[in-house]
């Protein structure tokens, strides 16, 4: 996989779309000015995180196997946070937190032709080394703040990009998760409502107990999570 090295851009997920590549590419880069999340949320992308956006092509991926893309990359993420010590949880869909707080972030973005998956454009940010601005430090986190030494920015991106080389399934990205029968908060256009928490199905939506008995399954793209 080709990788580019930026200072600065907007956004690596942006850089990727506008340069077209051709072939899988990583593009990494020190700082971010307009770092996106999920549902249009800003990202804070201060030097000292590692900013990461990677760029597949796809031949015969069905659109209904969208899911196995988030499953491998936080998956990926889990797995290097683990490398240096610290023992990730995954908040479906794609937040990764260590006691409690949010650590890493994933953004993807699918291109379809017809009922396949053409392209996928995965977005990832690790707080690494970045100073956790004021206002997000009882929700956010960084590995700096959970270990004894100080981790390069560089060696944090060379053992994602190994891991990233590897194939995930979905019961390594539930081994990740330990909140299953906890009662959770779903939030939708402004409201939430109480649940209790069962399973992730193998098509990524979140399985539920209703505060009647009725089971549900939602979509992360329908609700966001709070644990």
């Amino acid at each position: 996989m080709k990788i580019i090295e930026l200072e600065e851009t907007d956004s690596t997920n942006e850089y990727i779309k506008r340069a077209n590549f051709y072939s899988d590419t990583a593009v990494v880069a020190r700082r971010q000015t307009a770092g996106r999340g999920t549902k249009g949320r800003s990202f804070v992308s201060d030097e000292g995180g590692l900013y990461i956006s990677i760029v597949r092509f796809y031949d015969s991926l069905s659109a209904c196997d969208a899911f196995k893309i988030m499953v491998n990359h936080c998956v990926a993420v889990c797995r290097t946070l683990e490398h240096f010590d610290l023992k990730p949880v995954i908040r479906w869909a794609n937040d990764v937190l260590i006691d409690g707080k949010k650590i890493c972030g994933t953004l993807i973005e699918n291109t379809f032709r017809g009922d396949k998956i053409a392209r996928s454009v995965v977005g990832i940010g690790i707080n690494v080394n970045n100073k956790i601005p004021d206002g997000l430090n009882d929700v956010a986190t960084s590995i700096t703040q959970h270990v004894s030494t100080k981790i390069s920015v560089c060696d944090v991106k060379t053992e994602l990009l190994d891991n990233l080389g590897k194939d995930y399934s979905v019961a390594d990205y539930k081994g990740y998760i330990n909140w299953f029968g906890s009662r959770v908060k779903i939030l939708s256009g402004g409201m939430g409502r109480r649940v209790t928490a069962l399973d992730v199905s193998d098509d990524g939506r979140l399985i539920v107990k209703e505060e009647n008995g009725d089971i549900s399954k939602i979509s992360a793209a329908e609700v966001s999570l709070r644990l």
